[in-house]
């Protein structure tokens, strides 16, 4: 060090001890000279103070760090390590900055904040799982993780210790730990071995935790839960050891205090039924719970924890009848404590009532004999060598043994529930390793200490002298690994104290022999201590007393009571009482008490060991072994399995003893600190090299100390070794290892007080330079003032002078003509001098007026800049502050909508899963059975219903004869009848010909209509100039229609969030789905691994294609409508209704299956049928018999033509009938109506007549068939004369009548059907004509209304009237000619279509023969088939047959490559497949399709599970990265994951919009060209298949940013908060760089770290590769707008989480960087894309670092910047803002509460850190293709010679 330096001189700030804050802050102000007595001081609160100072009794003060080091994350980053430093560094975290955890080298120190807080959440295990140890702040999480992955890495079995005092937080801490293991190691399959894990917590609080006067959930035992993982790192069990329980808190509770939960919440429930037969009432009511006067805990409810209780033992699997035993022994527990022991009046025996209720319900609870039981409470068995007899009680005694009972059952009943647990969590997978977590009770000081005091001591006395071994090993390593010299580090061992205790003969010892004497007592035990003990040096006798004894512990010195130690620990219960209790008649209560000697042995080698266990033994032996001794065993089991593994402590700390949020007693802190082994960290640090430097760290630091010749070196080391020896004198203050620099304790404090030296030097000469150019630039401007006064007041005294002559002129005029020619001359020089200095000075002001115009000019033109740039920046606050109100809005409305969307998806969801796979089926089959019943009803209906009608007009005839001849006058009714009939004539006569008269008044009136319509076009003329003037109004109008405008348009943006979150919901199921769907391929792997394969597994072959993985059903163009009806029907019943019907529906399927079982085997019977009869035709026939096949192929294609035709004709014809009929019910008065009518009549008997003629052709045709068929049996027969005795001749006449019979029905149905058809035509036709005569009857009568009403109108009224029916006729012909053109026109085109693919199928079928004939050498046929492919022309369709299906998938999906397509037409594959659909829809192959596409989505599903496979395993390594070698191969991987998930993405959506463009729609046409028109779908509606691939491009686009987000994730923090984009900005905190993670690959250098240019180039690739693939802009603006939002919640999760980063440099690179990002979305045209609006909040915290913290404007500018960040995380940037040098200033508590008091009414969500999973819903746009199918070129090098282009 340099000799001109000194600690203690003026202004240096010290500690001084205080009796009431343990430490006070001073400054020195007088400079210390070695060997003075007084240290002259200031306090905080400028007192003076003269502190003593000597050399042995009071020394100098310890030395304050700079306070650029308080708050630091690790305690032993201070450079002055002592007690004081570390005391003050946890107060400000704690009350200043809120923060619960800091380390201490390897310690983690959590202060119990009384306070929940949101630290803990899924969120935050997310950002600390996979982090280094020291990278993120202090947390319990960090801890955890850092054990996990030592784990991970080094295979070895570790512990996280947690202690502490009673209160301080340890069962919290340790449950947060667990938590953390289930969250990341949860188990792999579906045991929930981690939810077992956690709900253990429950059980063992309820019986093992207590209300205290220090806590109200005490832990009174300790437990250690050895957590197990598989290979995998996936949890698979777990076990617990307990210690010590305190089993006297069941008999005794002090003021204040409670018994364990357990019998506080059995007695709060119990009111319930199942719990009345315990007989509990109030807890006040019995002595066991009601001794520490206060049965209830504030603000905790016994009735619910009882329940979460009762919940913890069901999923544990502990059986409801052990629970009712379980609670039946509590119970029995209480009222043994009620029982009441009467004394005798001897005083020497004692009895109990016979009608004590106690011990009846103990007894009836127990299932034992209440006679034994009351006469054993009483007596005593005692067993000499000769004899054995009994021995009364005194109540003393009586009241002992009942409480030694009641302590012996609870006992037993822990240690029976901790085995049941531990059988609940074990497991049968083999065991990798463990993490074990142990909650054990802290070093324990009271007033009055006893017997478990003295064992939790001793347990910490061992606990610390392990932990103090392990922290010098680890400084011992990390000085060896450096490389440094080193001295041995003299700390404190407590072996003495521990011999003291377990040694022979030491307290224990003596304790188990004082035992083991009959009359041994406590006072002859002390008196042992005292003899053996008295000369030890951790061991004291007080002065006052006999009876109790001290012993000095590594942490106080505490004095034990002697009173109950012997009974303590022989732990005394009867063998009698326990003989009563073994014979209970419930088995668990006996099971409780029976001798587990021979399994304690076995089991103890595992980890049941267990403290205060009893056994009871016979009795020639002794009954077990002493608590002590118990508890020595498990306590050096538990120091065994602690050396064995990895350790890591947290130590928790108690701030208060009142339970107050956030309030720190710093008293009571160091008396825990002091007895937690922080302090002996501290000492232990202090002794070597604390403060810890890497090199490039140093350097970056201290650079400024250096000189310019120095820095150019290229060699760190060498600079920083020449910087330490200038600098620092004495060589033992510091040391050179490896990679880091070591310094002494107060080093890094003398450095920074060099730099901050020359930081102030180097600021007093920017201030002199800049104080000296401020003094010269005002010496100018006083300068140019003092020259314009001069300028001004000589041009004043020139004009005085010329007034002078002036006035001098005047009075010598009279010499004028004397003196004229001198001062003439005179004269006229003054004059021009005059005239010069006027000219001068005018310039001079036109100059100046000039630049003042100039300037104002300039100032306006920044006014304007200014202004304008103002406004833009309101506007914008404006806009996200409504966005943000909009977005809060619309996720209310969303939420709400969430729920019921969810509500009714469980149902639709529920049915949609029964029904997948076989709806279709069955709808298909129900739709094929629905149409041929219709069929076979409608002909039966038809054909009964003539008969009906005919039937029922005879019974009308026969009744109306029977009826006449009834009657007398029935003559007189006939003639009545037929001269009403007569009358009606002549009426309807009468009215057509006052029809006829109407017509040609009609006619007459016409003319005079014409003049009348004349006019008022006149008028009409008129009406449109007032109709400009209404015109002009309404345009007023709309100005003050916009303000509704606007809530139109805010109507319509909560519209589209609403369809956004229905989108992302809908997304979110999708993603579900293919999670659950890679889960179940998964589970499927481990069980074709495993060698075992337990039940009944199905063959892949027998899959279906329905079956597949995709999930969805293949549908064909039948199936669809009725797939929507029977969801329409669903959707009508609702959900309950076809709930109900699901019984019905699976007896369907059933049906439905068995059928198709059926039909498949009659298929296959068929087929082979077909196959051996073809075999033998072909065996059998001649050489001729192929043209005859031909002819019949041929045959039977004409006949199947004609029967589509006869089917089309029908439909035409119905279409005509029902045109007619509407034509002629509208309009039947009009004359040209009727020639039409005749005219359509006339051409429906011409098509009828060609329909006869077409049925007698297929009548012939099929006769000819048979025919045919009967002249190849005969051929058959005559070839199979020849050989004998093998067919008979009956058989064959049987086979000809067969055949013969088979045509003549056939020919019979084809009569009886052509016979029903004529029949419902003449009945149709009947049916028209009646409702003609029906219509023309209401048409009559509605012109007789119109009539009698323009009867009573006016001339004029009439007129009109008539004019506007005129007019309405006219419009309603001329819409109906309309319709009836388009129909006609559209079943024209119709007709077309299906003629040219009939020709076209004709001509297919001429040329295949043809070709079969060129085959068999006829010559005429060849150019027949050349004729006929030249006419062909490319249509845009590809060829290809069935076989060759799985080849075109192979080559165009499974092994299709991105870069054997890079240089053709992006998105090739799938414009090639939507090719070969188009002509498998050609041709009308349903089949076909269904299958190709089936196939494609099954192709891609499988192409990309490999590739999601490979990427969750390379998410997982670098999630937890043990190998860096692996990096760049790794990233590589990824990348080519990115680009194969990318080009399926891209190629399926084109697809989906190729289907969408061709699929005949009009919304889809109206970009299409004529050609694209013509190429459309003609068959088939895939709607349904659209939908699939819609779903499946959305679970591509899932997997695409899971890859991208795993490829980015690990450059993100390192890119966007740690490299320095802007050079030499970002400084270093002096912060002694302890490597806190051991898990770092430092021999490799580190971890890698990125840059931010690394990250832009890693975008630009991901961008670059979608915009070659084709993939669509939107969607790919979509991808970069997930990544930004992943890159923004990374970044600002981590700086939430990360001291080191908060401050006002990183604020700066923060905001560079995400400029950077915001250039990089503009250079590549996505801005519009919205990702820039995702770093917003990333933008907003890097201001919020930049900006003033000081005042209340401050304050007020900060909430108004600040609109994305939650007031959460606003505080906690404020807290954690760390100022990097001396010259920057802290965040004032006072700041912090104005922010929150300004902020408080907002409505932020509670959580701090952002969702990195949440996923923005996709939304996929059409975007046609101008690409021509026509003109598409396949590649040679794809290898597709097999498509044949059509």
């Amino acid at each position: 060090m340099t000799s001109d330096y000194y600690p203690y001189s003026q202004y240096t700030r010290v500690w001084i001890p205080d009796p009431d804050d343990v430490w006070k802050a001073a400054e020195i102000t007088r400079d210390y000279k070695e060997g003075e007595a007084v240290l002259h001081l200031k306090l905080e609160d400028e007192t003076p103070l003269e502190y003593p100072v000597g050399p042995k009794s009071n020394p100098l003060p310890f030395l304050r760090n700079p306070d650029i080091l308080v708050g630091e994350n690790d305690l032993t980053a201070l450079s002055y390590l002592h007690e004081p430093a570390v005391l003050h560094n946890l107060r400000v975290r704690f009350l200043e900055s809120n923060h619960i955890y800091t380390y201490c080298g390897i310690v983690l120190v959590a202060i119990n904040p009384y306070e929940q807080l949101q630290i803990y959440g899924e969120e935050v295990i997310n950002a600390y799982s996979g982090q280094n140890m020291g990278d993120m702040d202090p947390h319990i999480f960090a801890v955890a993780e850092e054990a996990y992955k030592q784990m991970a890495r080094d295979e070895r079995n570790q512990s996280i210790i947690v202690s502490g005092e009673s209160g301080a937080g340890k069962t919290v801490s340790a449950k947060y730990a667990m938590r953390f293991f289930a969250t990341v190691g949860g188990s792999a399959n579906d045991t929930n071995v981690e939810e077992k894990v956690l709900a253990s917590s429950p059980i063992m609080e309820a019986i093992g935790n207590a209300k205290t006067t220090r806590n109200d959930n005490s832990s009174r035992f300790g437990k250690y839960i050895q957590i197990g993982f598989s290979r995998r790192y996936h949890i698979i069990g777990a076990n617990m050891r307990t210690y010590l329980l305190e089993k006297s808190r069941v008999v005794f509770q002090a003021e204040d205090e409670r018994n364990y939960h357990i019998f506080y919440q059995l007695c709060a429930s119990a009111s319930l039924p199942e719990f009345r037969e315990l007989g509990l009432t109030s807890a006040e009511d019995f002595t066991f719970t009601s001794l520490g006067e206060n049965i209830f805990i504030e603000g905790v409810n016994d009735a619910d924890d009882f329940i979460k209780t009762r919940e913890a033992f069901t999923l544990l699997g502990i059986k409801e009848s052990s629970q009712s035993s379980i609670f039946k022994v509590i119970a029995s527990i209480l009222h043994l404590g009620n029982v009441e022991i009467c004394s005798e009046r001897d005083g020497e025996s004692c009895h109990i009532s016979r009608d004590d209720v106690h011990l009846q319900h103990f007894c009836r609870l127990l299932g034992v004999e209440l006679q034994q039981m009351e006469h054993w409470l009483c007596h005593r068995k005692l067993a000499t060598t000769s004899e054995t007899y009994v021995k009364n009680m005194s109540s003393k005694q009586a009241s002992n043994a009942r409480d030694a009972l009641a302590k012996h059952i609870y006992a037993r009943m822990f240690d029976w529930i901790v085995e049941h647990i531990n059988m609940s969590l074990q497991t049968s997978s083999k065991q990798h390793s463990f993490i074990g977590v142990l909650d054990i009770y802290g070093f324990e000081t009271f007033e009055v200490n006893s017997f478990e005091q003295f064992c939790i001591n001793y347990a910490n006395e061992k606990l610390q002298q392990q932990f103090n071994s392990h922290v010098f090993k680890l400084e011992q390593e990390e000085y060896m690994k450096e490389q440094i010299p080193w001295t041995l580090i003299d700390f404190y061992d407590n072996q003495p104290c521990i011999d003291l205790i377990e040694a022979k003969l030491g307290i224990l010892d003596l304790l188990d022999e004082e035992c083991k004497v009959p009359k041994g007592t406590d006072q002859n035990w002390a008196q042992k201590l005292y003899k053996q003990h008295s000369s030890s040096a951790h061991f004291q006798k007080p002065r006052m007393s006999n009876v109790s004894f001290i012993i000095i512990h590594f942490a106080d010195k505490v004095e034990y009571q002697c009173e109950g130690f012997l009974e303590k620990n022989r732990d005394t219960v009867y063998e009698e009482q326990i003989n009563i209790l073994k014979a209970s008649q419930f088995q668990l209560v006996a099971d409780l008490f029976h001798d587990k000697d021979g399994v304690s042995s076995s089991k103890s080698s595992r980890v049941n060991v267990r403290a205060a266990k009893p056994t009871p033994k016979t009795p020639n032996r002794e009954h077990r072994k002493t608590v002590g001794h118990q508890f020595r065993s498990s306590l050096h089991l538990l120091m065994e399995t602690l050396n064995a593994t990895t350790p890591h402590y947290v130590r928790c700390i108690k701030p208060n003893d009142v339970k107050e949020a956030f309030s720190f007693d710093s008293s009571r802190a160091v008396q825990q600190l002091r007895a937690c082994g922080v302090l002996e960290t501290i000492r232990i640090s202090a002794a070597g090299y604390p403060s810890r430097w890497t090199y490039p760290d140093f350097f970056s630091r201290y650079r400024v100390l250096l000189k310019k010749s120095d820095m150019m070196s290229a060699d760190k080391k060498l600079v920083c070794r020449n910087l330490l020896e200038t600098l620092i004198k004495e060589p033992d203050m510091y040391q050179f290892g490896k990679t880091k620099i070591f310094f002494r304790a107060g080093q890094v404090a003398y450095l920074e007080k060099i730099r901050a030296d020359k930081f102030r030097s180097a600021c007093i000469k920017i201030q002199k330079t800049v104080r000296g150019w401020l003094q010269r630039v005002r010496y100018r401007k006083i300068r140019k003032s003092a020259i314009t006064l001069q300028r001004y007041g000589r041009g004043y005294l020139a004009r005085r002078y010329a007034e002078f002559l002036r006035l001098s002129r005047a009075a010598l005029i009279c010499q004028k003509q004397y003196r004229m020619v001198r001062d003439r001359r005179a004269f006229l020089r003054v004059r021009q001098a005059v005239v010069t200095i006027q000219a001068y000075t005018r310039g001079m002001f036109t100059r100046r007026i000039y630049w003042e115009f100039l300037m104002h000019h300039k100032a306006m033109i920044i006014q304007k800049s200014v202004r304008g740039w103002l406004q833009r920046k309101k506007f914008r606050r404006a806009r996200a502050a409504a966005i943000i109100i909009q977005c809060a809005y619309r996720r209310r409305l969303a939420k709400r909508q969430l729920q019921q969307l969810k509500i009714e998806a469980r149902s639709a969801q529920h049915l949609k899963k029964l029904n997948t796979g076989m709806e279709n089926k069955i709808v298909q089959l129900q739709r094929k059975m629905d149409d041929q019943s219709k069929e076979l009803k409608s002909q039966n209906e038809q054909l009964q219903q003539v008969n009906i009608t005919l039937g029922s007009e005879v019974n009308k005839l026969q009744k109306q004869l029977e009826q006449a001849r009834s009657q007398q006058a029935g003559g007189g009714q006939l003639t009545s009848l037929q001269e009403e009939l007569d009358r009606l004539r002549e009426e309807l006569q009468e009215a057509l010909a006052h029809n006829k008269k109407l017509e040609e008044e009609h006619g007459t009136e016409k003319q005079s209509l014409q003049q009348r319509v004349e006019e008022l076009q006149r008028e009409n003329s008129l009406l449109k100039t007032e109709k400009e003037e209404m015109n002009q109004i309404i345009a007023q109008l709309s100005k003050s229609s916009e303000v509704d405008g606007s809530s139109v348009s805010q109507k319509e943006a909560t519209l589209q969030k609403e369809l956004d979150q229905e989108r992302q919901r809908y997304q979110n199921l999708l993603k579900e789905f293919s999670r659950l769907e890679q889960r179940y391929d998964n589970l499927k792997e481990e069980v074709s691994l495993n060698k075992f394969h337990p039940g009944h597994r199905r063959n892949p072959s027998n899959v279906s294609s329905l079956e597949s993985d995709s999930n969805y059903p293949s549908i064909s163009t039948s199936e669809v409508g009725d797939t929507e009806d029977s969801i329409q029907l669903v959707e009508e019943m609702g959900v309950e209704k076809a709930a109900m019907d699901i019984s019905l529906f699976m007896k369907l399927q059933k049906r439905v299956r068995e059928l198709e079982t059926e039909r498949k085997r009659l298929q296959t019977s068929v087929d082979k049928m077909e196959e051996l009869a073809k075999r033998k035709g072909s065996e059998s026939r001649s050489p001729t018999s192929e043209t005859e096949t031909a002819d019949l192929a041929y045959d039977s294609l004409k006949r199947q033509e004609l029967e589509t035709e006869n089917k089309k004709l029908k439909n035409d014809l119905n279409e005509l009938r029902k045109t007619i009929s509407e034509r002629a019910s509208q309009n039947n008065s009009s004359n040209e109506l009727q020639d039409g009518y005749n005219l359509l009549l006339s051409q429906l008997k011409a098509a009828t007549e060609e329909l006869d003629a077409r049925k007698e052709e297929v009548l012939i045709l099929r006769t000819q068939i048979v025919s045919t068929a009967e002249q190849q049996g005969k051929n058959n027969h005559i070839e199979s004369e020849n050989v004998p005795e093998l067919n008979s001749k009956e058989p064959i006449d049987k086979e000809e009548a067969a055949k013969d019979y088979h045509g003549l029905t056939e020919s019979k149905k084809l009569l009886e059907a052509q016979l029903q058809t004529q029949s419902r035509q003449h009945k149709d036709e009947l049916e028209a004509l009646h409702t003609q005569i029906e219509l023309l009857r209401d048409d009559i009568e509605k012109k007789q209304e119109i009539l009698n009403y323009m009867s009573s109108l006016s001339p004029e009224a009439k007129v009109e009237y008539s004019v506007q029916q005129e007019i309405t006729r006219l419009t309603n012909d001329n819409l109906d000619l309309k319709e009836l053109v388009e129909k006609l026109e559209k079943n024209e085109r119709k007709l077309k279509k299906q003629l040219r693919i009939y020709m076209k199928k004709v001509q297919e079928l001429e040329a295949s023969m043809a070709a079969a004939q060129s085959s068999r050498s006829k010559p005429e046929l060849i150019r027949q088939v050349t004729v006929q492919r030249k006419e062909k022309d490319f249509e845009g369709m590809l060829e290809y047959n069935k076989e060759d299906e799985a080849l075109l998938l192979k080559t165009l999906i499974t092994d299709m490559r991105p870069s054997l397509v890079s240089a053709t037409v992006p998105c090739l594959p799938a414009y090639i497949l939507f090719m070969c659909i188009r002509h498998a829809d050609y041709i009308n192959d349903d089949q076909k399709v269904e299958a190709l596409l089936t196939s494609t989505i099954n192709s891609i599903k499988k192409v990309l599970k490999v590739s999601v496979r490979h990427t969750s395993t390379c998410l997982t390594i670098n999630t937890r990265p043990l190998i860096k070698d692996a990096c760049s191969c790794r990233l590589q991987k990824n990348n080519d994951d990115f680009e194969m998930t990318s080009f399926w993405l891209a190629n399926t959506s084109r697809l989906l919009h190729c289907l969408k463009q061709y699929s005949g729609d009009e919304a889809f046409m109206t970009q299409n060209t004529s050609k694209q028109n013509e190429h459309c779908l003609k068959n088939f509606d895939l709607a349904e298949y659209r939908q699939v691939l819609s779903d499946l491009s959305i679970q591509i686009y899932q997997q695409l940013i899971k890859v991208a987000e795993g490829i980015i994730q690990p450059m993100i923090v390192s890119a966007m908060l740690e490299s320095e984009s802007i050079p030499s900005l970002a400084g270093v905190k002096p912060m002694g760089y302890r490597n806190r993670s051991s898990s770092m690959d430092t021999d490799a250098g580190g971890p890698s770290s990125y840059t931010l240019e690394a990250l832009i180039r890693q975008l630009g690739q991901f961008h670059g590769i979608m915009r070659d693939h084709g993939l669509d802009p939107e969607i790919a603006g979509q991808v970069v707008r997930q990544l930004f939002h992943c890159i923004n919640a990374t970044t600002l999760n981590n700086l939430l989480l990360r001291k080191d980063v908060c401050s006002w440099s990183t604020g700066m690179q923060l905001r560079y960087n995400t400029s950077q990002m915001e250039e990089w979305l503009r250079a590549n045209n996505l801005y519009q894309s919205n990702a820039a609006a995702t770093l917003e909040p990333i933008i907003q915290a890097a201001q919020l670092l930049q900006v003033k913290k000081k005042t209340t404007q401050d304050a007020e500018a900060i909430c108004s910047l600040c609109t994305s960040l939650t007031t959460q995380q606003i505080v906690k940037i404020l807290n954690l803002y760390t100022p990097l040098n001396e010259f920057e200033e802290r965040v004032t508590v006072s700041f912090i509460r104005t922010i929150q008091n300004s902020l408080q009414d907002r409505n932020d969500p509670p959580q701090l850190l952002l969702d990195t999973k949440q996923t923005f819903p996709v939304l996929f746009p059409y975007t046609p293709s101008a690409l021509s199918l026509e003109t598409l070129h396949i590649p040679a090098s794809l290898d597709l010679n097999f498509l044949i282009r059509v």
